[in-house]
């Protein structure tokens, strides 16, 4: 199961940890892993290259943890939609994914 934790400072999310495979198909298969990791890495990408926030990243096999280290309201809209995104996901895709 992909497991996607929203971490927040002062009712503002600063980042997220996504982990796990969704062990829907075979790796490279996975239409679900794909959907997750794409928006990830969309969010991750937009908050530092288009937004300009300084994140610090860790990213492995089936983990990922972005934190925004500097202002946080220009990421929050970002930060919002990956949530919204997963939320949404996670109700198509109950077995398999779960936002916390």
């Amino acid at each position: 199961m992909i497991k996607a934790r929203f971490f927040t400072e002062d009712n503002l999310i600063c980042g997220y940890e996504i982990s796990g495979h969704s062990g829907s198909a075979e790796a490279g298969q996975d239409i679900i892993c794909a959907f997750v990791s794409s928006a990830a890495y969309m969010a991750a990408n937009t908050l530092s290259e288009i937004v300009g926030a300084e994140i610090e990243a860790e990213v492995a096999d089936g983990y990922m943890n972005i934190r925004v280290v500097s202002e946080l309201s220009e990421a929050q809209q970002i930060l919002e939609g990956l949530r919204l995104h997963l939320r949404s996901l996670a109700g198509d895709y109950p077995d398999n994914i779960k936002v916390i």
